[in-house]
C-alpha cells in the first residue's frame, strides 16, 4: 500500500474517531455503521482518482458526486433515477428531511430518537467533515488544518450536549495525532534512506524509520497530557477537561461566576413549533388566586434595539432565604405562597420556573443563584428534566395608589434599565409620548401603554403576521398593529424605557390550568412573556399588554375603567382542559421568529433542552462555511508567508556589524528566492558575482537594475572574505528594484505563480526535515547504551 493511501485511511479513520462524539446525541448509535460505510467509499474514490492520477480539482469532485449518490442511495432512493442518480425529486427531499430533522430535535430531549431526518444530519454531516478531512491531509497533502473541521465536528456535539465526555475528545485527538504521524512518515519517505535512519541492526528493532515515528508518538502523548492536564494546575484557567466538575455556567469552583451575556434560549428558538400541547410543570400551590400565578424563568434586561437578552450577571450559591426584592417596601401588602413544582422528565431547561418573586426554594443538585433577577440556573450540566422543588414567593399586592406615589428610582438603576440603542426608530418615542400625552405619573403612563396595546389601540393577537425583522421590527409592529406576546412585551418595555420608566422582558409561563386533583397543570402552550416595569416602594411589577393572554394585573384595572381586558379569573386562554385551537403565543412565537429576531426567549421557556433545531439546521452551514474558509486559507499560506518572509528580510536591522552583516545575507537569500519564484533556478556552486551575472543575464535585466544587482553582491562578498566588512547602505532598496524588474520580464502567468505558489516555499519543508533530523539525533543520542558482556574468560 502505497504511503498516500495509508494517509487516506487515516484520514477516515480520525473522522469517524471525531464523529463519536456525536453518539450521545441520540438513543441509537446504528447510524455510525452506515457513516462507516459511506466514508469507506468515500475514501476509496479519492485513493483512486490520486492513482489515476486526476487534477487536485477533479479528484475533489469526484468525491463530491459520489458522495451526493451516496446520500440519495441512502435516503432518497425512491426520489432518485434509477435509484441513486440525484435529481429534482432528490434535493427536494433532502430539504424535506431536514426541515423534518430540525423539527425532531426541537421536539425531543437529548438522546433523541434516530429518525430519518436525524440521521440524515448526522451521517451528512459526518461524510462533509470527511470529504474536508481528506482533501486538506491527502489530495492537498497538509495534515494540520484538517484538525479544524475534525475541532468543529467535536465542538458541535459538546455544544449541543452541553459538554461531551472528556474520552470522545481523547478519541478524536488519537485520531488526529496519528494522522499527523502517518502525513509525517509519509513526507519522510519520500526523502530516502538519508531521513528515514541508518538499517536496521540484527536484533535492534528500535532502530532504523521506526525512530522519527516512535519519537513523534511520544511528542504527541507529552502535548496531549499537557493539554488535558494543565487547565486544573493553572489558577486562571479553571473547569478543565479532565475536571470532575464538568462544564458549568460560569469561571469558578461553584461559588461564584458569571452568566454569559449571550442569550441562553437562543438555541431553542424554534422549539415551540409542535403540534401537540404538552404538559411541562404541575404546581401544587397553597394560593387561592391561580390568575397571579405566573411562573418566570428569566428577565431580558439588555436591549440593543432589535433582541432583549440576559446581561451578564454574577452568580451565586443559593441562599437559605432570599433577599427581599430590591425595592419593595414595607408598606406594601403581601402574603407568602408555597408551591410545590414537577417537571416532566422530557423537560431539560437550565434556568429554574419559580413564581416571582422568590422568598427560598429547596432543590436538590448544582444551581446557582443569580441577584439581580432573583433566578436559579443550573451549573455544570444541571437543569430541570424530571426535578420536583418547593418554593416560598411573596404574593406582592400594591395599589393603583400606591405605584402613582412612587417616588423617582435610583440614578444607577435607572440608567442602567432606560437605556435604548440610537438606532431604535424615533416613531417608537414619539408613539410612546403621544400615547401617555397628559398623564400625571409614571404609573399612569404605564397603565396607558399597557391598554394602548391590550384594549384600545387596535392591535390584534396574530400569529401569521410579519412585521419585520431588524431595527426597524419594533416600528412595523405599531404600524400593522398585529403580533404575539413576545412583540407586545418587547414592544411596550422599549416604549417604557424612552419614557424614562426601567423596564425589562421576563420570559416564562402564563398562569396554567388547574385540576380535579387540586394541582395545575402548566402546558407547552402557556408559554408567555410579559414586560416588567420597576416603581420605587414596589420594585418590579408585571403589566400585561398581550391582549387575551395571561390576565391584566389587578392594580393597573382601577384606572382603567370600561376596559375590556380579560377576566383576572380565568388563569389563561389556555385554561380550558381542550386543547386550544387558536395558536398559542409560544407556538407563535417559534413561528414568527424572524420578525423581531428574538423570539427565542419564550421558545426556550417551555421547549425541552435538546440542544435547538436552530443550531442543528445551522450545522450544514458553518461546516460549509468552514470549508470555505478551509479551502481559501490552504493556498494562500504559501503566499502569506514569503510575503511575510520579505518583509522581515527587507525590514530594518541592528546597528551593529553582526546586525549589518545578518542583514547583507537575508537581502541576497531574498534576491536568490525571488528569482527562484519567477523560473530562475538557483546555483549555490557560483561565487557571488557570477550568480549576479548569471541573474543578470537569465532575467533578461536592463542596465539599472543589473546595477543592483551587483551592488548586492558585491556586499554579499564583503562580508563572506573582507576582515572588517564596511555596510552597504540602500540593500532592500536595490533587492526591491531588482524583484520588480524581474516582474515586468516575465509572463502574467508566471508572476501570478510566483504570488500563489512560490517555488522557495518549499524551504519550509527542509527545515522542517532539518528539524526532525535534529530531534531524531537528539532522541538516539539520549538513548542509553547497553554493552554486551565479554566473551573473554577472565
Amino acid at each position: 500500500m502505497s504511503g498516500r493511501a495509508r494517509l487516506a485511511l487515516w484520514a477516515a479513520a480520525a473522522t469517524l474517531m471525531a464523529s463519536c462524539a456525536l453518539l450521545p446525541l441520540v438513543d441509537r448509535s446504528t447510524w455510525l455503521l452506515q457513516a462507516v460505510v459511506l466514508i469507506a467509499v468515500q475514501t476509496g474514490v479519492g485513493a483512486a482518482a490520486r492513482r489515476v492520477p486526476l487534477p487536485r480539482a477533479l479528484t475533489v469532485a469526484a468525491q463530491v458526486l459520489v458522495t451526493l449518490m451516496l446520500l440519495t442511495l441512502v435516503f432518497a432512493r425512491e426520489q432518485a433515477i434509477i435509484g441513486f442518480v440525484p435529481g429534482p425529486g432528490t434535493f427536494r427531499h433532502f430539504a424535506d428531511l431536514l426541515q423534518q430533522g430540525s423539527d425532531d430535535v426541537s421536539r425531543y430531549a437529548i438522546p433523541a430518537p434516530l429518525t430519518d431526518g436525524i440521521k440524515l444530519m448526522l451521517i451528512g454531516g459526518v461524510l462533509l467533515i470527511g470529504l474536508l478531512v481528506d482533501t486538506l491531509a491527502v489530495t492537498f497533502r497538509s495534515a494540520a488544518p484538517a484538525g479544524l473541521p475534525l475541532l468543529a465536528l467535536y465542538s458541535v456535539a459538546a455544544g449541543l450536549s452541553a459538554g461531551a465526555d472528556w474520552l470522545w475528545f481523547l478519541v478524536a485527538a488519537a485520531g488526529y495525532l496519528m494522522l499527523l504521524l502517518a502525513e509525517g512518515r509519509d513526507r519522510l519517505a519520500q526523502w530516502g534512506r538519508v531521513f528515514g535512519g541508518a538499517a536496521p541492526a540484527p536484533g535492534d528493532p528500535e532502530s532504523g524509520a521506526v525512530a522519527p515515528v516512535r519519537t513523534g508518538r511520544r511528542i504527541g502523548a507529552v502535548a496531549l497530557g499537557v493539554a488535558l492536564v494543565a487547565p486544573l494546575a493553572l489558577p486562571a484557567m479553571r473547569g478543565g477537561l479532565l475536571d470532575g466538575a464538568g462544564a458549568g455556567v460560569g469561571a469558578g469552583n461553584g461559588n461564584g461566576g458569571t452568566i454569559s451575556a449571550v442569550n441562553p434560549l437562543v438555541s431553542l428558538r424554534d422549539s415551540l413549533n409542535v403540534e401537540n400541547d404538552r404538559q411541562v410543570l404541575s404546581l401544587k400551590t397553597s394560593s387561592d388566586d391561580l390568575s397571579d400565578m405566573y411562573l418566570r424563568i428569566v428577565s431580558l434586561d439588555d436591549f440593543d434595539g432589535t433582541t432583549w437578552k440576559p446581561s451578564q450577571r454574577h452568580i451565586v450559591e443559593v441562599p437559605d432565604v432570599f433577599p427581599t426584592p430590591i425595592g419593595l417596601g414595607a408598606q406594601i401588602k403581601r402574603t407568602t405562597v408555597k408551591t410545590t413544582v414537577t417537571a416532566a422528565d422530557w423537560y431539560a431547561q437550565d434556568w429554574l420556573p419559580m413564581p416571582y418573586p422568590p422568598n427560598g426554594v429547596r432543590i436538590s443538585g448544582n444551581w446557582r443563584y443569580e441577584p439581580v433577577g432573583m433566578t436559579l440556573v443550573g451549573d455544570h450540566g444541571q437543569n430541570t428534566r424530571g426535578e420536583t422543588y418547593q418554593v416560598k414567593s411573596l404574593d406582592v399586592q400594591p395599589t393603583a395608589r400606591q405605584l402613582a406615589a412612587a417616588a423617582q428610582p435610583p440614578a444607577v438603576l435607572k440608567r442602567e434599565y432606560t437605556k435604548v440603542p440610537s438606532k431604535l426608530p424615533k416613531v417608537v418615542a414619539r408613539t410612546a409620548e403621544e400615547i401617555t400625552a397628559g398623564s400625571a405619573s409614571r404609573y399612569e403612563e404605564a397603565v396607558k401603554l399597557q391598554d394602548y396595546f391590550a384594549v384600545n389601540g387596535g392591535f390584534q393577537y396574530d400569529t401569521r403576521v410579519e412585521v419585520g425583522r431588524g431595527p426597524d421590527a419594533i416600528a412595523n409592529f405599531l404600524r400593522k398593529k398585529q403580533g404575539f406576546c413576545v412583540h407586545f412585551s418587547f414592544a411596550m418595555a422599549a416604549m417604557a424605557r424612552t419614557l424614562g420608566i426601567p423596564a425589562r422582558v421576563a420570559v416564562g409561563f402564563a398562569p396554567g390550568t388547574p385540576q380535579a386533583d387540586g394541582t395545575v397543570s402548566v402546558m407547552l402552550k402557556d408559554a408567555h412573556a410579559w414586560p416588567e416595569l420597576y416603581f420605587e416602594g414596589v420594585g418590579w411589577t408585571r403589566f400585561e399588554p398581550t391582549p387575551t393572554r395571561g390576565t391584566v394585573p389587578s392594580y393597573t384595572q382601577s384606572d382603567t375603567p370600561g376596559s375590556s381586558a380579560p377576566d383576572e379569573a380565568l388563569p389563561s386562554k389556555n385554561a380550558s382542559s381542550a386543547p386550544s385551537a387558536a395558536a398559542s403565543p409560544s407556538e407563535s412565537c417559534a413561528a414568527q421568529l424572524h420578525e423581531l429576531q428574538a423570539c427565542d426567549s419564550p421558545s426556550a421557556a417551555a421547549a425541552p433542552h435538546s440542544g435547538g433545531g436552530g443550531v442543528w439546521r445551522l450545522l450544514g452551514y458553518g461546516l460549509l462555511g468552514l470549508a470555505a474558509l478551509a479551502v481559501l486559507a490552504i493556498p494562500l499560506l504559501p503566499m502569506l508567508w514569503r510575503a511575510r518572509l520579505r518583509s522581515v528580510r527587507l525590514g530594518g536591522h541592528a546597528r551593529t556589524e553582526q546586525g549589518a552583516a545578518a542583514h547583507t545575507l537575508a537581502a541576497w537569500q531574498e534576491l536568490i528566492d525571488s528569482a527562484w519564484d519567477l523560473g530562475i533556478l538557483p546555483d549555490e556552486s557560483q561565487t557571488p558575482r557570477k550568480a549576479a551575472a548569471r541573474l543578470v543575464r537569465l532575467g533578461h535585466l536592463d542596465p539599472v537594475a543589473g546595477a543592483a544587482v551587483h551592488r548586492v553582491a558585491d556586499a554579499l562578498e564583503q562580508v563572506l572574505y573582507a576582515p572588517r566588512p564596511r555596510p552597504v547602505a540602500g540593500l532592500a532598496e536595490d533587492v526591491r528594484r531588482v524583484i520588480a524588474a524581474l516582474n515586468g520580464t516575465v509572463s502574467g502567468r508566471t508572476r501570478l505563480r510566483a504570488l500563489f505558489a512560490p517555488r522557495s516555499a518549499v524551504r519550509v519543508l527542509w527545515a522542517v526535515s532539518a528539524r526532525w533530523t535534529a530531534l531524531r539525533a537528539r532522541a538516539v543520542a539520549a538513548r542509553p547504551t547497553l554493552r554486551r558482556p565479554s566473551e573473554q574468560q577472565g
